[in-house]
């Protein structure tokens, strides 16, 4: 066996973190990468690895688009609309636009014009150049929801929809002329055509491919088709589709989904006024593709998993957005609960098609109970999270490669088993007081078990055989089920039958761990004790008593006769199993251990708590030798792989962490540095003997030295080309290492060596702008502490002046000094007084 390394480090790799509560979501032009809603802030996340790749700060945007070439972007609060330098980040300008939050914008193509509607019920036209306002319009009655330009730059023409289930098509060249040349015959009528169908609110806008048929959808589950160009009768066709829509998407030809549902099986033909295809989203969850001209269903999604289930209503289902990506790239869905889907079509058959699930994207995680890793490869995380879904994170792309959807309460628990045939087993407990066994390849509930009365609060896989699980619940109950018997071929969900059971505690069972043996579980409750039972019947072995508060996490050696316990009484302690003592006990937490977890074979274990930090300790020693803080709340979930021992936490802040060990890494980096400055050590003692003073000054600050860069300034200061050499040191540093040197100089500003540092001090005032050194950070700092030095040292070169003057006037009355005689008196030649 090799031998054992002790780790020393690790490092985040990945972080899954939160970039989407809800509210307005964009595409860019090229589909590249999303904008969305985050609280307070902008998120823009890239679309292929879900990475964030900028925050826009400081605006709880309302309504948000990008401009047509994906440089600027658009977004709208209350009252006020901004425009974003999207490769800064930062706003550029900022302005009030409605009496009330901007509900709905959007941009033109070609024409430099951004459109915004209010909750004051008014649609404005803005010049994206200028910034300035075009048209002002009036006549809703309710909220604007949606508004789209028509894209031919040739017509003039915006499109809105309202709560007041009417929509309106505007012209803005016919306003535009009257309104300038004859405001008094102006007329709000003739400027815009009022389409009243629908019976609730309008939803979604959408275009035909030549621009003749406009879509409308709405919540009163109805498609309307209209031409908005003949002067009466707009009116075309009403299609049913009895389910409360949120989107409407037309076909474009040409594209993959395009040619799988229409009768031009090229899909080069542009699609006619006469028949549009075009899809629909909404309440139920599914997708459906619909023909225009014969106004029947051409398509509808078998499955989905954010499908609406009428017997829960209460849970989160359904879409709120849809759109078509750039570039024929599919479709993506924005569903109720923040889950973003893409969407594309994939071929079955030569007439028969279906809708492949390409990507997931999370925005919100909420808070993080539990996870593990899944696979023998680890490649899998999957989490619980304050949902009724499991969630299965893909680490390879960092996205969401499936969700297991049953439970009908919170998932508070799980684990996670890899059988001898290469299949994976997850386990779940829920509060709706059930457990499930789940297939990670079928993704289905192959085994369900209800025989708890009360929240299911800890579950746990054996380790050694698989043949059965152990569950723990708030009804203080510890329950052991067997597996024996499922088939995971079997669509029909097996009934789970517990084998024992047992009233374990007085308080409610947080935490469950089966022995590497599987002869033992180790049962962790809020009543401040754990206990060892022995397995199959649950027979007590020993009881660990010593906590003063509830016990959170427990976890069996696998090396080791012992279990770690970790307690909200801030302690962590290590136990024997043989006799039930305390061998150990860890501080360092300032608030309750919430998990603790062995590695490097027991002889090291990390814990998380509700301080939000990740510890590393070392059992042999008790030394906590690394402490991390990379949450911004509690820390509820660790994921120890076995294979890699990555780890993974997550939290209350709704961020998962992906950890590597980077001791090996680090060892490498201190080597390649100790190499690196042995030769530039060498390298500054050449400089010195060749009175190479720039070179030598230059090393001596990059090594951070500053007792040999004193030497080094002291030797030149003096000299006539100092001030060259100084500046020219001065013009290669940074703002953080001019920071560094005023640093130094302050230190040095002392009655021995202030020649030294005032001389500094003045070539880099004389060098540096006054703007350039009010950008260093800390600056206000430094100065505060060489001004007072400075003034100290000045006031006592006074004082020794003044001195120096009295001693020669009195040495000079003692007539001890001769009197200083002027060159012109010394030549000039004396008169003798007569007597």
């Amino acid at each position: 066996m090799p031998s054992l390394s002790l780790k020393k480090s690790y490092s985040v790799a990945h972080t899954i973190q939160q970039f989407y509560t809800g509210g307005p979501i964009a595409v860019s032009p090229d589909g590249a990468f999303l904008a969305c809603s985050c609280g307070d802030d902008i998120k823009i996340v890239d679309t292929s690895t879900a990475a964030i790749r900028g925050t826009l700060e400081g605006h709880l945007a309302t309504a948000i688009e990008f401009g047509p070439d994906g440089r600027k972007f658009f977004s709208g609060g209350h009252r006020t609309i901004r425009v974003w330098d999207l490769e800064t980040g930062k706003c550029e300008r900022e302005w009030k636009g409605h009496n009330g939050p901007v509900m709905a914008m959007s941009c033109h193509p070609s024409l430099g014009l951004l459109t915004t509607a209010g909750s004051d019920r008014t649609v404005l036209v803005w010049n994206v150049d200028g910034l300035f306002c075009t048209h002002s319009f009036s006549g809703h009655k309710g909220v604007v929801t949606c508004l789209m330009f028509h894209p031919d730059p040739e017509r003039f023409l915006l499109f809105s929809g309202s709560e007041d289930t009417t929509v309106r098509v505007w012209d803005l060249k016919k306003a535009k002329y009257e309104e300038k040349n004859d405001k008094k015959k102006y007329d709000k009528k003739k400027n815009n055509v009022v389409l009243e169908k629908h019976l609730s609110a309008v939803t979604s806008l959408a275009l035909s491919e030549d621009g003749r048929i406009l879509l409308t959808a709405g919540r009163d589950k109805v498609v309307n088709l209209w031409d908005p160009y003949v002067e009466e009768n707009h009116w075309r066709k009403t299609i049913l589709t009895y389910e409360v829509l949120e989107a409407v998407c037309v076909l474009h030809s040409g594209t993959t989904l395009h040619s799988c549902v229409s009768s031009d099986k090229g899909g080069m033909n542009k699609t006619t006024s006469e028949e549009v295809y075009f899809l629909t989203v909404g309440e139920r969850g599914i997708i459906r593709i619909w023909n225009s001209k014969s106004a029947v269903c051409m398509f509808e999604q078998k499955t989905s998993d954010v499908a609406f289930s009428s017997e829960d209503d209460d849970l989160r289902r359904g879409f709120v957005s849809a759109s078509m990506l750039p570039a024929d790239q599919g479709l993506l869905c924005v569903t109720v609960d923040q889950q973003i889907l893409f969407f594309t079509p994939r071929k079955e058959s030569e007439e028969d098609f279906n809708l492949n699930l390409s990507k997931r994207l999370l925005g919100n995680n909420e808070e993080v109970s539990d996870m593990k890793f899944l696979d023998e490869d680890e490649k899998f995380l999957a989490v619980a999270t304050n949902l009724e879904q499991v969630r299965v994170y893909d680490l390879s792309s960092m996205s969401c490669s499936y969700i297991l959807a049953g439970h009908s309460q919170i998932v508070l628990c799980l684990d996670t088993l890899t059988q001898s045939d290469g299949s994976t087993l997850i386990v779940t407990g829920s509060k709706d007081t059930t457990v499930r066994v789940w297939d990670s390849v079928s993704t289905h509930c192959v085994g369900i078990g209800k025989a708890h009365q009360e929240a299911v609060g800890a579950v746990a896989f054996s380790k050694k055989k698989g043949k059965f699980f152990v569950s723990g619940s708030r009804d203080r109950t510890l329950k052991v089920w067997s597996i024996e018997g499922i088939s995971l071929d079997s669509q029909v969900v097996k009934k789970l039958e517990t084998k024992a059971l047992v009233l374990a505690h007085d308080k409610d069972i947080n935490s469950l761990a089966v022995a590497p043996n599987d002869a033992y579980v180790c049962s962790g409750s809020q009543d401040r004790t754990a206990c060892v039972w022995r397995l199959p019947e649950l027979v007590l072995v020993v009881k660990l008593v010593g906590h003063k508060r509830g016990i959170w996490s427990v976890e069996f050696s696998r090396f080791d006769f012992c279990v770690i316990t970790a307690s909200a009484d801030k302690t962590i302690r290590l136990w024997s199993i043989a006799d039930g003592s305390c061998l150990k006990t860890f501080e360092g937490h300032t608030a309750s251990v919430l998990r603790a977890s062995f590695i490097s074979r027991g002889t090291q274990f990390v814990s998380c708590g509700a301080d939000g930090l990740l510890k590393l300790w070392t059992v042999k020693t008790n030394e906590c030798i690394a402490t991390y803080d990379q949450h911004e709340d509690k820390v509820w979930a660790l994921a120890i792989g076995q294979k890699t021992e990555m780890l993974a936490t997550g939290g209350s802040d709704a961020r998962i962490n992906l950890w590597h060990d980077n001791t090996a890494a680090e060892k490498e980096e201190a080597f390649q540095k100790k190499e690196e400055n042995i030769l530039k050590v060498q390298e500054l003692e050449n400089a010195v003997l060749d009175a190479d003073y720039t070179k030598a000054i230059k090393i001596a600050f990059e090594l951070r030295r500053p007792q040999k860069l004193l030497e080094l300034l002291s030797e030149i200061h003096r000299k006539k080309e100092a001030e060259d050499l100084l500046r020219d040191f001065l013009a290669a540093l940074s703002k953080e290492e001019l920071r560094q040197l005023l640093e130094y100089v302050r230190e040095w500003n002392t009655t021995k060596l202030c020649l030294v540092a005032q001389f500094v001090l003045k070539q880099i005032f004389s060098f540096f702008s006054p703007t350039e050194i009010v950008e260093v950070k800390g600056i206000g700092e430094i100065l505060e502490g060489l001004k007072s030095h400075t003034v100290r040292l000045w006031n006592k070169f006074v004082r020794l002046e003044e001195n120096t003057n009295l001693l020669g006037y009195t040495l000079a009355g003692m007539s001890m000094l001769e009197p200083d005689v002027d060159d012109r008196d010394a030549k000039r030649p004396r008169r003798e007084i007569a007597c």
